[in-house]
C-alpha cells in the first residue's frame, strides 16, 4: 500500500470517525457510567453493524442508496426518536432515586444505535466513492475488502479512545453521576435535532 494512498485515506476518514456523532456520545456515556470492561458489548453491537454496513455498501448497496435518498432519510427520522428514546432513559435515571439500578448500555442498544446512524452510511458510502478506484491494487473485489478493513480497525481504535478517554478523563471533570446524565441526555437531544432539521423530509414540511 501506498504512504500516499493511506494518507490520503486517513485523514479523510479521522476526523469523521473520531467527530463527536450518536455512537460516539453514548460510547462516551458508557465509559464514563460503567468503564471500559462492561462497554464493550456496546462497542462490538456498534462495530459489527458497522463492518455489515461497509460489506452490503461496498459490494452494491452504496449505489442504491444514492439513487434513492429517501430511504436515509427516513433512517435519519427514526435515528433521532431512538437518540430521543436514549436521552430521556439518561434523565430517568437522573430523576430516579436510585441511579445504581440503571442498566448498561449493551450489544442491542449498540447494534440500533449504528443501524440509524445516518452519519455512518455517509461516511461509508462517501470512504468507497472517493477511493475505491484506486489502482493500487488489481483486483476491485480486493480494493473493497481493503478499505473495509482499514475502515474497521480505525472504528474500533477510535470508539476505544472514546470509552478510555471518558473513563479516566472526564471523571476528573464530571464527578457527579446525575450531572452526568444530564450531559449527555442533552448532547443526545441535540443530536437528534439536528437529524431532524437537516431531513429532506422534514423539510418539505415547510415548518420553519
Amino acid at each position: 500500500m501506498s504512504s500516499s494512498f493511506f494518507s490520503s485515506w486517513f485523514f479523510v476518514m479521522f476526523p469523521l470517525v473520531i467527530s463527536p456523532g450518536p455512537a460516539n456520545i453514548v460510547f462516551a456515556a458508557s465509559g464514563l457510567n460503567n468503564g471500559i470492561k462492561k462497554s464493550l458489548p456496546l462497542l462490538v453491537g456498534v462495530d459489527l453493524v458497522m463492518l455489515i454496513k461497509s460489506i452490503i455498501i461496498g459490494f452494491g448497496l452504496g449505489k442504491i442508496i444514492e439513487d434513492n435518498p429517501i430511504l436515509l432519510n427516513t433512517l435519519q427520522l427514526f435515528g433521532a426518536l431512538y437518540l430521543f428514546f436514549l436521552a430521556f432513559k439518561f434523565l430517568r435515571n437522573t430523576i430516579s432515586s436510585n441511579i445504581k439500578e440503571e442498566k448498561n448500555l449493551g450489544f442491542l442498544e449498540g447494534v440500533m444505535i449504528q443501524i440509524f446512524n445516518v452519519k455512518g452510511w455517509i461516511l461509508i458510502t462517501l470512504m468507497f466513492s472517493l477511493f475505491s478506484s484506486s489502482d493500487i491494487l488489481e483486483s476491485n473485489t480486493m480494493m473493497i475488502l481493503l478499505l473495509i478493513g482499514m475502515l474497521s480497525i480505525l472504528n474500533i481504535t477510535c470508539h476505544l479512545i472514546w470509552i478510555i478517554f471518558s473513563t479516566y478523563i472526564f471523571k476528573l471533570f464530571l464527578k457527579n453521576r446525575k450531572v452526568q446524565n444530564v450531559l449527555f441526555s442533552i448532547s443526545l437531544f441535540i443530536v437528534g435535532f439536528m437529524f431532524i432539521l437537516d431531513n429532506e423530509l422534514f423539510k418539505r414540511l415547510e415548518i420553519f
